[in-house]
């Protein structure tokens, strides 16, 4: 592949509904300008952009692949993403290294609410966008209605190549002495008219729209000419934010001069290592060059740099600005970090995903494996930061936290198939506490006389509820026991709060003193001392009215208005309570409310389904509050069972 000037490349993102035919649409670009001899199909598992295993035995994309088509004089960088919603933080790196977004809508379904996804994310991040419309060769297909569609979802912006009218009206937006000539009457020139569709597209003010059947390769090469006429340049698409050495603003102008700096937008794990994938901004790279990672303070040397097209590469020997590369074993790179030139390090801004919600606990199907799941969960989370990893301290589990079954299914089965690992998919345990509210006055005596030295420890002590999450006193008196011993009955009981009667739960919010007690010259120990106090411990409990505790979250929901009232309606048959709501604009209303964790592990799979996958939220910890009396007898119950079989 030759070496393209900034002024010749364009890097563009593909969005749309999953199944509109975006790989198709590259597939196609791909086969017109005779860049493959034979065009791939999904179906067959045979794309260039779909060569993941995984993806080819599911049949649709699970990550963002790069591939560089050259037509005319320039090249166009295709950045194919995934359209299954679970894979949306895909799009969140991905949209960063383009200068625009083409948006695939499928010809038969029209407007779909992935459509609308990347129509918001476009708006988000300042991204230009053009629709087009796929699949028009299906039958009942009706071209001018899809248009229609798109004009009243997302208004007057939206305009055909052919619909003058509304272009003219747009274009004389963009410019005032444009609008002037509108509004006299007079016609744009041939000149005028395409720079101010060039502006208007750039500027996010007009999005045109085109039409083809990517599987007939029928309106590919017009697509084509479009994409280079009207996707600005990397260098044309403005300056981008970053921070200067000191943490200041700064901008960074994308142009071949001026020191090289470069942004680290996706990362994959292939079985020959990690790759990265980098559009570099500013200046010019070459391979062995050495380069700073801001972010990490570290100095990574540029070993090969290839172009990627799927899973094919092609070393370059020099990379110009704008374009996109990938570079192999950047150690202590990782997706998000800025490279830069020593001398004038810059830091471009991280990427915002989308928080996960979908909480499943994982655990290896043979014993012994679980560092093997921690390792390949961590080296997948470099490919994909869009999920998370959280033991929970309180259960011992190993959670995943993702966006969907989907990804999480994925993820389950790259670790057996890269990692060979197999794990099993359990429903998270909630992380109870347990508490008291009542007080007890109890006695714990250990006596132990088996032949020789004995044990012997004799505690009383007062348990009552503290603010503190644990309190240890003690008001002895009369040397009752002796005061070396008194730090082996904290100890005691801090290992019995650990693990509470009634849920095996950590036990929280108590204090406990020591008053009183007896002690044998002989046969009294640190470790009979320490058995005393548990046993204290274990009558205490029973008798201060001991209560279960579970974690309270507190919960924004953003959801369209007509779906409002059947989100309000769910909450509260979640044990939930809406605190109030707040309008966003746009129809989309936010909803404030408290809930119990146990009610949400899956609540991202209901709120989808309620909202025909057009809601989101996020949910942080609140505190803990006393689970009601029947769920709480289950819980009891459940674990009391538990044990007999153990």
């Amino acid at each position: 592949m030759k070496g393209y000037t900034s002024e010749q490349i364009r890097n563009i993102v593909m969005l749309g509904h999953g199944g509109a035919g975006k790989t198709t649409v590259v597939e196609a670009a791909l086969a017109a300008t005779g860049a493959v001899s034979r065009m791939g199909r999904v179906e067959d598992g045979n794309t260039v952009s779909d060569y993941e295993k995984t993806e080819i035995e599911k049949g649709y994309s699970i990550q963002t692949s790069v591939v560089p088509v050259e037509y005319g004089k320039g090249k166009i960088n295709f950045l194919d993403t995934p359209g299954f919603f679970d894979f949306a933080g895909e799009v969140s790196g991905t949209i960063r290294a383009a200068e625009a977004a083409v948006i695939v809508v499928d010809a038969s379904a029209g407007v779909q609410v992935g459509t609308e996804k990347a129509w918001n994310v476009c708006k988000k991040n300042g991204t230009p966008r053009l629709f087009l419309i796929n699949k028009t060769d299906k039958e009942n297909v009706n071209v001018p209605d899809v248009v229609a569609q798109l004009k009243a979802k997302f208004g007057a912006s939206v305009a055909t190549l052919s619909d003058k009218d509304a272009l003219n009206e747009a274009i004389a937006e963009t410019d005032e002495e444009l609008m002037e000539k509108f509004f006299s009457g007079e016609d744009f020139t041939d000149a005028e008219f395409a720079k101010g569709l060039a502006g208007g597209i750039a500027s996010g003010d007009i999005a045109i729209v085109l039409e083809a059947s990517a599987a007939k390769q029928e309106g590919i090469k017009e697509f084509l000419d479009a994409a280079l006429k009207y996707v600005p340049a990397p260098a044309a698409a403005g300056p981008q934010p970053a921070e200067d050495a000191k943490g200041g603003a700064a901008e960074v102008a994308c142009g071949p001069e001026g020191p090289a700096a470069a942004f680290v937008f996706k990362t994959l794990e292939t079985r020959s290592g990690k790759v990265s994938l980098i559009k570099l901004i500013r200046g010019k790279v070459s391979k062995g060059m050495e380069l700073s990672n801001v972010n990490r303070e570290k100095t990574e040397k540029l070993g090969a740099i290839n172009f990627m097209r799927g899973k094919n590469v092609e070393e370059a020997v020099e990379i110009a600005a704008g374009d996109i590369f990938a570079a192999t074993k950047l150690d202590s790179t990782h997706t998000g970090d800025t490279l830069a030139d020593k001398n004038a390090p810059v830091k471009f801004p991280a990427i915002e995903y989308p928080q996960p919600s979908l909480y499943i606990a994982i655990a290896a199907k043979s014993k012994g494996e679980d560092e093997k799941v921690g390792t390949g969960l961590n080296r997948l989370r470099e490919e994909d930061p869009s999920f998370a990893i959280e033991r929970n301290a309180e259960t011992g589990q190993i959670l995943l936290i993702g966006q969907g079954e989907i990804q999480i299914g994925i993820i389950a089965s790259k670790l057996k198939d890269r990692f060979g690992v197999d794990v099993d998919q359990i429903d998270p345990k909630v992380p109870y506490k347990e508490t008291i509210k009542g007080t007890a006055d109890v006695q714990g005596k250990h006596k132990k006389q088996s032949g020789g030295a004995g044990q012997y420890g004799d505690v009383h002590i007062k348990f009552l509820p503290s603010q503190e999450e644990f309190e240890f006193g003690e008001e002895l008196f009369g040397g009752s026991v002796p005061k070396q011993y008194v730090p082996a009955v904290e100890k005691g009981l801090r290992e019995s709060i650990q693990k509470g009667p009634l849920s095996g739960s950590r036990v929280v919010n108590i204090k406990a003193i020591l008053y009183d007690g007896s002690y044998h010259d002989v046969d009294s120990n640190e470790m009979a001392f320490k058995i005393a106090a548990s046993l204290a411990f274990k009558k205490g409990m029973e008798e201060a009215k001991p209560v279960l505790l579970e974690p309270i979250m507190h919960v924004e929901i953003f959801v369209p208005d007509e779906y409002q009232g059947d989100i309000m309606g769910d909450m509260s048959k979640r044990r939930g309570r809406i605190l109030g709501s707040e309008p966003q604009g746009g129809g989309v209303t936010k909803l404030v409310a408290e809930a119990p964790q146990a009610e949400l592990f899956k609540y991202a799979i209901n709120l989808r389904s309620m909202s025909q996958a057009r809601g989101s939220f996020t949910m942080a910890f609140e505190r803990y509050d006393e689970v009601p009396a029947a769920i709480s007898q289950k819980v009891v119950a459940d674990y009391k069972a538990s044990q007999e079989q153990n």
